[in-house]
């Protein structure tokens, strides 16, 4: 095939996008920007039961916060639309009638109680009973005005082969296959019918979709056939499986990490848990794909440069958390302050804290470090941004200690943080590590008691750096609020 690259990523808008559509799309959106191809988006709303309204804006605002854009499409237009394909459907119902005509396709009759009972007898697929309905049994039908579906016409012997771009060629025997219904009685096309027809006229060079669809590729390339058409090349793109290697990570089930962590399955879930776009795409682009040289950090740019089909691995790939959060962290290290400032601003902002901009600048070289999802920031950076903390009575006492030399050492503290001229970094850490050697204290007992104090958190960024963000005032009324937690607890 000797065509100009046109590819399209073809959702169905039945809620948001799922992680392994998004994969698809961005693979597509890769092979299309490396040849200096076309990526079309193209909507498949034709199973109408499935259809939930705003679906297609989920799809094009999650794509376009991806930086995935589209040549041709919805909201774009094109020469080839329309793009939605409801809005298609007189044209499915000319080529299926055309089908017919050409005695490649019939009219099949059977009634829905009819199908179930076939299955329910154990019935494989479909029996073929109105596919040899006599002329007369048509006739009467027609006259009943009976509802019917079209049905093509599989071959019943020999084989049909379809030649994969990754996989090879797939060869399937044509008595295996049955006769898919391709124009419902609604009069809206099934899938087979309308990305056959669809995928034709929009001149779709190539077809990078699921590995789930390879059953159905044997079927359009009889499709193609009967309409005298070239089918596209084709690729089927690996499965993206659960962290532990355990089955498909599926949209309808919730997948797990090794030591119990539900897994995000949906793009609008990657985003509302702090994810960036960038880091996703990185990401994905590494599951089933190799940039080579045991590199996992690389630019859009860059991945544009070398993506080709050879580098796609066949073999399902996991879905390994973990390693998204890293990669998340790199690329928030990596980020212009400002953006991150806003962004970390509108995290905080959202959760119920009032957001001082100035400090949030001041403390980000603190944070940014230790933040891997934007999230974060609320357990990093929170108590900031509020006028009290309230730490727990087990989390203040230290090891080893009890509530009298708590208090002791709280109001050592006080004293200290109260009457020092030097309210530095550097200034607090030499007067505090001073006072707890004479206290008596290991550094880890007292600095763990005043960050839990300051903090309410066991585990928070620099003891001193964060003293002098809270400022002298602050840090007093914590100390004092955790000396009055003590009053009423036993010696």
């Amino acid at each position: 095939m000797d065509h100009p690259v046109r590819v399209r990523f073809a959702p169905s808008p039945t809620g948001p996008l799922h992680i392994g559509g998004v994969r698809t799309a961005l693979f597509n959106w890769l092979y299309a920007r490396h040849t200096g191809g076309k990526f079309i988006l193209r909507i498949e709303d034709t199973d109408q039961a499935r259809y939930v309204p705003g679906s297609i804006e989920l799809i094009t605002d999650g794509l376009r916060w991806l930086g995935l854009d589209w040549d041709e499409g919805p909201e774009v237009g094109g020469e080839y639309g329309p793009y939605i394909q409801s809005e298609r459907t007189a044209l499915y119902r000319q080529w299926a009638d055309w089908l017919v005509d050409q005695g490649k396709a019939y009219r099949c009759y059977c009634t829905s109680e009819r199908l179930d009972n076939l299955r329910k007898s154990g019935v494989q697929g479909y029996d073929l009973h109105c596919r040899t309905l006599s002329t007369e049994d048509r006739a009467a039908h027609e006259a009943n005005g009976d509802s019917y579906v079209i049905r093509f016409k599989m071959p019943l012997d020999g084989q049909t082969t379809v030649h994969d771009l990754i996989r090879g060629d797939i060869t399937v025997e044509n008595s295996t296959l049955t006769d898919l219904v391709l124009l419902k009685s609604d009069g809206f096309p099934t899938y087979h019918l309308a990305n056959v027809v669809d995928d034709h006229f929009m001149e779709i060079s190539h077809i990078l979709r699921a590995e789930e669809w390879i059953p159905t590729a044997p079927v359009h390339r009889q499709l193609y056939d009967a309409f005298g058409w070239e089918m596209p090349a084709i690729a089927h793109l690996p499965v993206i499986l659960n962290p532990n290697g355990r089955g498909k990570l599926s949209k309808r089930t919730v997948g797990f990490t090794e030591d119990g962590r539900s897994v995000p399955v949906r793009l609008n879930e990657f985003r509302e848990a702090g994810y960036l776009p960038e880091a996703i795409v990185n990401f994905l682009t590494n599951i089933g794909w190799s940039f080579g040289e045991d590199r996992e950090v690389f630019s859009v740019a860059e991945t544009i440069e070398r993506f080709d089909l050879s580098r796609i691995n066949p073999a399902g790939g996991k879905f390994p958390l973990e390693k998204l959060d890293w990669l998340n962290g790199v690329y928030v290290r990596e980020m212009a302050t400002d953006k991150l400032v806003a962004l970390l601003g509108e995290r905080l902002a959202a959760a119920g804290y009032r957001v001082d901009q100035a400090k949030l600048v001041e403390l980000l070289p603190l944070i940014r470090p230790r933040v891997q999802r934007l999230d974060d920031v609320i357990e990093k950076a929170g108590f900031f941004f509020v006028d009290a903390v309230h730490p727990t009575l087990n989390d203040l006492i230290q090891k080893q200690m009890d509530a009298a030399d708590t208090q002791r050492a709280l109001q050592e503290a006080y004293d200290l943080v109260a009457g020092t001229d030097d309210f530095s970094a550097e200034g607090l850490e030499v007067a505090l590590r001073t006072l707890s050697d004479e206290l008596g204290l290991k550094t880890s007992q007292f600095f763990g008691l005043l960050r839990v104090a300051l903090t309410a958190q066991q585990v928070a960024p620099p003891l001193f750096e964060t003293m002098v963000i809270l400022g002298r005032e602050a840090c007093l009324a914590r100390i004092q609020a955790a000396q009055a937690l003590l009053v009423d607890t036993p010696v």
